[in-house]
C-alpha cells in the first residue's frame, strides 16, 4: 500500500490550509484543569507531542464558554483572560511549528452537569428535563435543569463569541462548535431533550435557530482565512442508547441547514463509523455527504490503517481519539501498517488520572 496512492497519507485543503495529512487528534476532555482554568502542562504537552509525530490536525478538549452556566465537569479550562490566552498560544505556536494545524473545540454542557461544579451554581437546557441515566462522576441524578430563557440564550451566545475571540487571540487556525454528544447545542437539536414552544422548539428549523445564532456570532469574530467547523452526532453521553433524531430524513434536513451556514467543515461523530446510519443500509459519513459537499471529518473506532482508509471512503480525515491518546507513535504506525489494537474505553480512563501520557 504504497503512500503516493494512499488517500491517509495525501494532502488536505481546508479554507486556507494544507494539512498534510489525513489524520487528525480528536477533541478528549481531560479535566486537568487547575483554579485558573487552565489544563495541567503534561495535557498540553500531549497536544504538542501528538503534532511532533505527525498528526495533521490537532483538536483541544472542548472549553467551556462562559464563566457561569457552562461547565459541567470538575478541571474543565477556559480562554477569555489573558493568562489563559497566554498559555494556549504556546500551544498554538507549538502545533504550527510541527507542521501541524490547531483547532479549539468549544462548547456548553447545558443539562448534563450538577451545580458544584458552575460558578453560578446553576443548570441550564432548553427544557426542564433530566436524563435518564445518572451522573457516571457522583452517582445519583442529575439534577433539574432550569429552562433558559431568550435573554439567557443571548447570553450564552455571547459567551460561545467570547470563547472563540479567545481562541483567535490565542492564534488557533479554527474553532470548533460543539453540537454534539448530549450537550447543549445538541439538546437544542433534538425533540428529545427540547419540549419548547416558542421559537427555539417545535419544528427541526425552531430547533436549530439556536445552533444558527451562534455560529453567526461566533463567525463575526473568526477572520473568513481561518476555520469554523461544526460537529455533530447521533448520540449523547447520557442516555446513550437514545437516537437523538428521529430518522435518516430529519438527519439530512441538519445536514442540508448546516451546509447553509457560514462554516467550513462537518465533524461527524460515530459508536463506529462502519455502522449504519438509521434505517438505512449507508454509514453515517456516507448518509451526510449525500445532503453536503462540506469536508467531513469522522471519528468512531478508527484505530489502524485498514479502518482510517475505509472510513475515507465518505470522509476526508479520520480522527483518532482513543489511538492517539495511548499511542504517541501512531502516524509512525499507521505509516508502516503496524498491527494495532482497539482500545476499549476502560483502557483511555487513564486520561483522567495524574498520569503522565507518553
Amino acid at each position: 500500500m504504497g503512500e503516493t496512492t494512499n488517500k491517509l497519507f495525501s494532502p488536505f485543503s481546508l479554507n486556507s490550509f494544507t494539512i498534510r495529512n489525513r489524520i487528525g487528534v480528536a477533541p478528549m476532555t481531560r479535566m486537568s484543569g487547575d483554579n485558573r482554568s487552565i489544563p495541567r502542562q503534561d495535557v498540553l504537552d500531549f497536544l504538542v507531542r501528538r503534532a511532533v509525530n505527525g498528526a495533521g490536525i490537532v483538536y483541544t478538549e472542548a472549553i467551556v464558554t462562559d464563566y457561569e452556566s457552562a461547565q459541567g465537569y470538575p478541571g474543565q479550562a477556559r480562554i477569555t483572560n489573558r493568562e489563559q490566552i497566554d498559555v494556549w498560544k504556546s500551544v498554538a505556536d507549538k502545533i504550527r511549528d510541527a507542521g501541524a494545524i490547531s483547532i479549539m473545540q468549544i462548547f456548553h454542557c447545558g443539562r448534563i452537569a450538577w451545580p458544584d461544579v458552575n460558578p453560578a451554581c446553576r443548570i441550564i437546557a432548553p427544557s426542564a428535563i433530566t436524563p435518564k441515566t445518572e451522573n457516571p462522576l457522583t452517582n445519583a441524578p442529575y439534577p433539574l435543569p432550569e429552562e433558559m430563557s431568550e435573554f439567557e440564550i443571548e447570553h450564552v451566545i455571547q459567551g460561545f463569541q467570547e470563547t472563540a475571540r479567545g481562541a483567535m487571540a490565542a492564534g488557533f487556525d479554527g474553532v470548533e462548535i460543539h453540537g454534539a454528544h448530549g450537550y447543549l447545542i445538541s439538546q437544542f437539536l433534538s425533540n428529545y431533550s427540547n419540549k419548547r414552544t416558542d421559537k427555539y422548539g417545535g419544528s427541526l428549523e425552531n430547533r436549530f435557530r439556536f445552533a444558527h445564532e451562534i455560529i453567526q456570532s461566533v463567525r463575526k469574530v473568526i477572520p473568513t482565512t481561518k476555520i469554523l467547523s461544526f460537529r455533530l452526532s447521533n448520540w449523547g453521553i447520557v442516555d446513550m442508547d437514545v437516537s437523538l433524531f428521529q430518522n435518516s430524513g430529519e438527519w439530512l434536513d441538519l445536514i442540508s441547514m448546516l451546509s447553509e451556514q457560514s462554516i467550513d467543515a462537518l465533524s461527524i461523530s460515530t459508536y463506529d463509523f462502519k455502522e449504519n446510519a438509521f434505517e438505512t443500509n449507508a454509514t453515517m459519513a456516507e448518509l451526510t455527504k449525500k445532503a453536503s459537499n462540506l469536508p467531513l471529518l469522522i471519528c468512531g473506532k478508527v484505530f489502524d490503517r485498514a479502518t482510517a482508509e475505509t472510513a475515507l471512503q465518505h470522509a476526508d480525515v479520520a480522527l483518532f481519539a482513543k489511538s492517539m491518546l495511548l499511542n504517541p507513535n501512531l502516524v509512525e504506525d499507521l505509516r508502516s501498517n503496524a498491527q494495532l489494537p482497539c482500545y476499549s474505553s476502560e483502557q483511555a480512563n487513564v486520561a483522567y488520572t495524574e498520569a503522565i501520557l507518553p
